[in-house]
């Protein structure tokens, strides 16, 4: 992991969160993150697929909206997939 980037939740991993349920509830969430979602004009959301703990509903995928986000644990990271943005591209002058 480069040190100036920090962690990262990358596509693929595995996590399980922790989030606002119902009225006086907390959601738990255990599966592999899909990527990132917006929901309306103004609000983000987590995908993530939902893993054999969930019985009926492994498989499917949730939206997890940011602000309902109370902890994320890392049970297995995968590496990031994105290419490196910070090298230099070679130009030609002629």
């Amino acid at each position: 992991m480069n040190e100036k980037s920090g962690l990262e939740l990358t596509e693929g991993s595995s996590y399980k969160i922790l989030s606002l349920g119902g009225k006086d509830n907390v959601l738990e969430t255990e599966g592999v993150f899909k990527g990132f979602t917006s929901i309306g004009s103004e609000e983000f959301g987590l995908l993530m697929e939902l893993n054999e703990k969930h019985g009926d509903m492994a498989g499917k995928v949730r939206i997890m909206p940011l602000h309902v986000i109370l902890a994320i644990d890392v049970l297995e990271a995968a590496p990031n997939q994105l290419k490196d943005d910070t090298k230099e591209t070679s130009h030609y002058v002629g």
